[in-house]
C-alpha cells in the first residue's frame, strides 16, 4: 500500500484518487474548494461520471480515500503527490498554469518528507521543470524531491474503464528512481509503460489529443464531400476503419468535439507551436473545420423550414458535449443554440443528465424535462448529443407531437430511410 496526495478533485482527480485507492492504495484527495470538500465527505459528487458515486463511497468505508483541504495534513505521510488541476485556455489559447503553479508552491510549502511530485494535468511542454523551479523556491527548507509527468488519457464518460484498463501509461523524468517507483504504481493496471524524458511525455499528451481531433475534423470534411456527391459517410468510416493503420474511433461524423479537453489542447500546442515561430497548419484548419459544423446547424435547419427560422421553434435533443457526462464546457448545443436564437427562432433543450449544468450557459433557451414535453408544438428538433435514451424514443409519437416532422440529426443516430418511410422531413450528417 503506497500512500498518496491527489491535489483537484475535478474529473481527473476525483477519477484517479478513486481508482488508486480502489487498487489498495491510501489516497487523500485534496481540493481548496472547501464546500466541494464538504460534499465529498456528505457523498455529494461534484461531477457526473458512470459508475463514480459507488467507486468513491465504497473507498471511503474501506479508510483508504478520504477528502480534504488542508495541503498540510494531505501530505502528511504521502510518498506521491499528483497535481490534477484545471489548465483552461489563456487569452492567446495558451494554457492557463495559475493553478498549477498555486499547487506546487502550497507542495513545497508543506511538505516535510521525500515526495515525487507528479503532473497529471495537461500542461505545456517544459512544465515539469518549471514545476521544479517553483518547488525549490518555496520549500521552507531544503526536502528532497523529484517531478514525474504522467498524463491522463481519460474520456468523460468512460473514465473509470479508462484508467483500469489504460492503452499505456506514459510517465516522463529526468530521476530514473522516480520514474521507476511511478512506473511500479501503475503495474496493476497490467498496460504497456512508456518511460522517457519530462518533455517528450508532455509532448505524448498534446500529440495525441491533437490527432483525435484532427481525425474528427477530418471526416466531418469528408462527410461534407459525401454528401455533395451522393456517398453515406458511415459506410465510409466503416470501410476506412478496417484498415488497421487507420482504426474505426473517432471517424464519427457530426457536430464536432467540444468538452474541456480537445479544444483548450489543440490551442495550445497550436499556440505552442508559434511561439517557436512554427506555422501549425493542420492544427489551425482542424479548429476551423469544427467550429464550421456549429455555424452550419441553423442554415441547414433554416433550408429544411422552407427559408426562415423566424417565429419557429426548435428543439435541442442533448445539451452537453457528449453523451455520459453533464459536462457544458465547449459544447455544441451553446453555439447551436444561439445562432438559432439570433435567427428569430425561439429554443428549447433537454438532456438527461446536463439540464441543471446547462441553464447558465444557455439562459434564453427553455429547459424541459422530458424530451416528448421539448417536442410538443415543435417546429424541429435537432440531435446534438448521442444519448442512449433518443435511440429508443417512441418516433411514432414523437412525430405526432411535432408542428412539423422535421428532424435534423447532427449524430447520425437514426436510419435515413426508416425515418423517410415514417414521413419525416430528416437530414443527417454525409448521408443521403
Amino acid at each position: 500500500m503506497k500512500q498518496i496526495c491527489v491535489v483537484g478533485v475535478g474529473y481527473v482527480g476525483l477519477v484517479t484518487g478513486a481508482c488508486f485507492a480502489d487498487l489498495g492504495n491510501k489516497v487523500i484527495a485534496l481540493d481548496v474548494d472547501e464546500k466541494r470538500i464538504a460534499n465529498l465527505n456528505n457523498g455529494v459528487m461534484p461531477i457526473y461520471e458512470p459508475g463514480l458515486d459507488e467507486l468513491v463511497k465504497r473507498n471511503v468505508k474501506s479508510g483508504r480515500l478520504s477528502f480534504s483541504s488542508s495541503y498540510k495534513d494531505a501530505l502528511k505521510g504521502a510518498e506521491f503527490a499528483f497535481i490534477a488541476v484545471g489548465t483552461p485556455s489563456g487569452v492567446n489559447g495558451e494554457a492557463d498554469l495559475q493553478y498549477v503553479a498555486s499547487a506546487a508552491k502550497s507542495i513545497a510549502e508543506n511538505m516535510s518528507a521525500p515526495l515525487i511530485i507528479i503532473n497529471k494535468s495537461t500542461v505545456p511542454i517544459g512544465t515539469g521543470d518549471w514545476v521544479a523551479d517553483i518547488v525549490k523556491g518555496a520549500q521552507r527548507k531544503a526536502v528532497q524531491f523529484a517531478v514525474v509527468s504522467c498524463p491522463e488519457f481519460l474520456r468523460e464518460g468512460s473514465a473509470i474503464a479508462d484508467f483500469m484498463n489504460p492503452h499505456r501509461s506514459v510517465i516522463g523524468s529526468l530521476d530514473k528512481d522516480a520514474a521507476s517507483k511511478v512506473a511500479q504504481l501503475h503495474l496493476p493496471l497490467r498496460a504497456p509503460i512508456v518511460i522517457t524524458d519530462l518533455r517528450t511525455a508532455e509532448m505524448i499528451k498534446y500529440a495525441s489529443n491533437a490527432f483525435l481531433a484532427t481525425k474528427i475534423s477530418f471526416i466531418n470534411e469528408v462527410a461534407d464531400i459525401c454528401e455533395a456527391y451522393g456517398a453515406d459517410v458511415k459506410e465510409v468510416a466503416a470501410g476506412m476503419g478496417y484498415d488497421a493503420r487507420i482504426g474505426r474511433h473517432f471517424l464519427d461524423a457530426g457536430l464536432g468535439w467540444g468538452g474541456s479537453c480537445f479544444p483548450k489542447d489543440v490551442q495550445a500546442l497550436a499556440y505552442m507551436a508559434r511561439e517557436k515561430g512554427l506555422n501549425p497548419q493542420i492544427l489551425d484548419n482542424t479548429m476551423t473545420v469544427n467550429y464550421a459544423r456549429r455555424k452550419d446547424v441553423a442554415r441547414r435547419v433554416e433550408s429544411m423550414l422552407g427559408g426562415s427560422l423566424k417565429g419557429k421553434t426548435i428543439g435541442l435533443l442533448g445539451l452537453a458535449f457528449k453523451e455520459n457526462t453533464d459536462d457544458m464546457r465547449d459544447a455544441p448545443s451553446i453555439d447551436i443554440a444561439s445562432a438559432l436564437i439570433q435567427a428569430g427562432a425561439k429554443v428549447r433543450g433537454y438532456d438527461p443528465i446536463a439540464f441543471e449544468t446547462a441553464r447558465p450557459h444557455m439562459p434564453a433557451v427553455d429547459i424541459m424535462d422530458d424530451p416528448y414535453k421539448l417536442a410538443d408544438g415543435c417546429d424541429a428538433l435537432i440531435v446534438v448529443t448521442p444519448w442512449n435514451e433518443f435511440k429508443q424514443l417512441d418516433l411514432e409519437k414523437l412525430k405526432s407531437l411535432l408542428k412539423s416532422p422535421v428532424i435534423f440529426d447532427g449524430r447520425n443516430i437514426y436510419d435515413p430511410q426508416i425515418m423517410k418511410a415514417m414521413g419525416f422531413e430528416y437530414r443527417g450528417i454525409g448521408r443521403q
